[in-house]
């Protein structure tokens, strides 16, 4: 079997997903391959949920993009019929000297974001279920709040069938060749060509694009979330918004108790290099899957340190900078690469979608894409 395609995405996760929709919406003839059945439990986006912020802390050259992804994400949900947003409000809080909150003031003033300020005491008062210290400073965005992403995963799926296009799924890549431009993309039982490829397949990118001999510095990371039962009447998300903490040497995140699954909280820096083909997924394989949590819940919300409900394991795919990989291949301009998402990237994925489609079919993008380039590696 030999078909061709206009575009073939490897990696049909957060941004492959959503690039396949917005192709599709050019009439580009469209082939996603997934070595899994999205949404799944191997990669980055499943857990239910994740925050979207809008004034933003790892770098207000973001916050663009985060408002875009924003507008798209509403669009989405409006086009498909499926509940995608929660605007709970998103609190970013601070140890002193936290850079992240200074930077999220910063991008607040400069992109004019709605910004309440408020330090621990303020934030204890307000939500009865948080214990900061009085001398953290605390940001309160109400615009943002909480995406669904595995269902945002499966709205952007369901959208690009419809428009007739073909997703091929439980299907790794064996390998890929470039020949005379023609991108050759080889599976166990098939082989697909297409004018144009892109790699977005999350922590097996950088397997992937050494096959096209390009090697490329990412970090696939081990990383855990639990959800612990809770006082409802504290943590539930009409009482308490989504949350990020920086502790300065830990920075934790959390949503409010939805659906009655219990508060949800993960550690976002730390973890373990993994292969993402051979690595333990159980949550509670090491100590610190469930004890790193506890610690964090027993000192800041103490209310919420209860019974383990659920725990799961999920991957980073870290650059040595954490800003994401999004450019064209360094030998091949008909090779788009978008990877590296270093464990901040799904609340994007609708303008990434976007920004691939507009690289593919107008080999520029309307935003400034220079930090995210491979000549920084």
């Amino acid at each position: 079997m030999n078909k061709h395609y206009e575009v073939i995405i490897v990696g049909a996760g957060s941004m492959g997903m959503a690039a396949g929709y917005y192709l599709s919406k050019r009439n580009q003839n469209t082939l996603l391959v997934d070595a899994f059945d999205p949404p799944h439990s191997f990669g980055s986006h499943h857990g239910d949920t994740r925050i979207i912020r809008h004034a933003y802390g790892e770098s207000r050259e973001y916050v663009p993009l985060a408002l875009r992804a924003q507008k798209l994400w509403e669009e989405l949900e409006k086009i498909s019929g499926r509940q995608l947003f929660s605007k709970t409000g998103v609190l970013c809080a601070g140890a002193p000297g936290s850079t992240f909150t200074q930077e999220v003031i910063k991008s607040a003033e400069e992109f004019s974001l709605p910004l309440e300020i408020l330090d621990g005491s303020e934030i204890n008062a307000r939500w009865p279920g948080m214990n900061l210290p009085e001398e953290f400073i605390g940001c309160l965005e109400t615009s943002s709040g909480i995406l669904f992403s595995e269902d945002c995963i499966r709205a952007y799926r369901e959208l690009y069938i419809q428009e007739g296009n073909t997703l091929k799924i439980n299907t790794p890549i064996v390998d890929i060749e470039i020949d005379s431009n023609i991108a050759i993309v080889r599976t166990e039982d098939a082989i697909y060509t297409a004018d144009k490829l892109v790699v977005c397949a999350g922590a097996w990118s950088g397997k992937i694009l050494e096959k096209t001999g390009l090697h490329i510095p990412l970090m696939p990371t081990r990383k855990t979330v639990g959800w612990f039962e809770c006082n409802k009447n504290l943590y539930d998300s009409n009482s308490l918004p989504a949350f990020t903490i920086d502790l300065i040497d830990e920075h934790y995140y959390g949503f409010p108790n939805l659906h009655n699954s219990g508060l949800k909280i993960g550690r976002h820096d730390g973890g373990h290099s993994v292969d993402p083909n051979q690595f333990n997924r159980e949550f509670g394989e090491y100590k610190e899957d469930e004890a790193d949590l506890r610690s964090f819940l027993s000192q800041y919300m103490p209310n919420a340190n209860g019974k383990l409900l659920k725990g799961k394991t999920c991957l980073y795919t870290m650059t040595p900078d954490e800003h994401f990989i999004i450019d064209q291949h360094p030998e091949n301009k008909n090779i788009i690469i978008a990877t590296g998402f270093s464990g901040h990237g799904f609340k994007f994925a609708s303008v990434v979608g976007e920004i691939i489609a507009d690289l593919i079919t107008k080999q520029k993008s309307a935003f400034d894409l220079s930090m995210f380039s491979l000549d920084r590696f």
